[in-house]
């Protein structure tokens, strides 16, 4: 979403320079080969990239040390490749480092500053469990009022999470704009219909349930192990393809591997300009969030399911705006992820028996995205926000 706001608003007149970190192991495998440059103008774009090692460490010490130390680490990198005349800063938080490197951006040139607050932070680290310290907690939670308070506008992509911060954070109603996330339509919708991965994983007959993106916690993905010890005999057809990386991966390989379940298959992170075509290759797209998680987040993967045509199968907290987007789309079925697992069984069954509806759920879930969620539509109330700075 950076890279096509950052195109958007360059469209529109403005001159965007656009700061990010390169975690070679989180890159693809074309992609690792390249040469990294710092700082280099890219289709009009200045671009600023610093190599972080540690900011998704497995060892959730490194990484909140890391996370501690990354503000200040990236400002004296970039500080002397920023342009003098910075009129407004987008940051995105979490990680709430992002939102403090904003906050020093905002400060050093006068610039206005948008926060968009994708995760809540640190509450959704203390709700998993991950986050237990009192005096990182307490560090933290003083980082993110600091961050609230120098924002001239926050904005947030789903109801629930909006209320949330009106009514946990303080942050008042004037100040939190609902602005949703998107999708290039256009780049999923016009993909033909291909084979090309299930030919190349070696899935070319099976019943795919596609789980695409960060293999983490917060997904709460064991359920699926158990799910596919279940059906692997009755349903032989069915498969579970896990494709990116993520701190939880090689566990769940390892329970994989330990249980001998041949219907679960791991790939590596695909590039960007792939991922629409692995898309077109599934049966259904799979989304899932731990129950753990107590703020109204979605994924942002359903909405590049819905604009692939692709059936959406989530099992999602309670407090989550998905499980709204998927009733009023009617692009799939969602549950709560606090469920039994017969419950996640017996949906993904269901789902794998109503493969008559399956194109019904796709093409809904194409037009409602198509209408809600385009990314001009939605670049275009970000580009309204600026001008309210005028």
């Amino acid at each position: 979403m950076i890279q096509e706001l950052s195109f958007g608003l360059l469209n529109k007149g403005h001159e965007v320079t656009v700061c990010s970190t390169v975690v070679r192991n989180r890159l693809s495998s074309n992609d690792k080969k390249n040469n990294i440059t710092q700082c280099v103008i890219e289709n009009g774009i200045k671009i600023i990239r610093v190599e972080s090692a540690y900011q998704f460490s497995p060892n959730f010490l490194i990484r909140g040390m890391s996370q501690i130390l990354f503000p200040y680490i990236i400002w004296s990198k970039i500080k002397n490749e920023l342009d003098k005349n910075i009129e407004v800063v987008i940051a995105y938080s979490s990680p709430l480092a992002w939102a403090i490197l904003g906050m020093k951006i905002k400060k050093k040139y006068q610039a206005r500053y948008i926060l968009n607050i994708q995760d809540i932070f640190p509450q959704n680290a203390i709700d998993l469990g991950i986050l237990k310290n009192k005096l990182l907690i307490k560090y933290y939670e003083d980082q993110e009022k600091k961050v609230y308070k120098a924002a001239d506008k926050l904005t947030s992509h789903t109801k629930v999470s909006r209320k949330y911060l009106i009514s946990k954070k303080g942050i008042s109603p004037s100040k939190i704009e609902l602005i949703t996330n998107w999708i290039d339509v256009d780049t999923y919708a016009n993909v033909p219909e291909t084979s090309y991965f299930r030919e190349k994983y070696g899935l070319k007959n099976k019943f795919i349930f596609l789980f695409a993106g960060v293999i983490g916690p917060s997904q709460g993905l064991d359920f699926i192990i158990d799910v596919a010890k279940e059906i692997k005999s009755k349903y032989p057809e069915i498969c579970f393809l896990f494709v990116g990386n993520g701190i939880e991966k090689k566990r769940l390989m390892a329970m994989t591997k330990e249980s001998k379940l041949n219907n679960i298959v791991f790939k590596p992170l695909v590039s960007i300009e792939e991922y629409p075509k692995l898309l077109k290759n599934a049966d259904v797209g799979l989304v899932t969030l731990s129950s753990l998680n107590k703020t109204g987040v979605y994924p942002a993967k359903i909405l590049g399911y819905m604009a692939a045509s692709l059936p959406v199968c989530a099992i999602l907290q309670k407090e989550s705006d998905g499980h709204d987007l998927i009733k009023e789309s009617g692009c799939g079925i969602s549950i709560f992820s606090d469920e039994s697992e017969k419950v996640k069984k017996d949906l993904i069954i269901k789902i794998y028996n109503e493969k008559d509806q399956l194109k019904r759920y796709g093409y809904d879930g194409l037009k409602f995205v198509s209408k809600h969620f385009t990314k001009n539509l939605c670049i275009d109330k970000i580009e309204r926000l600026l001008k309210t700075f005028d």
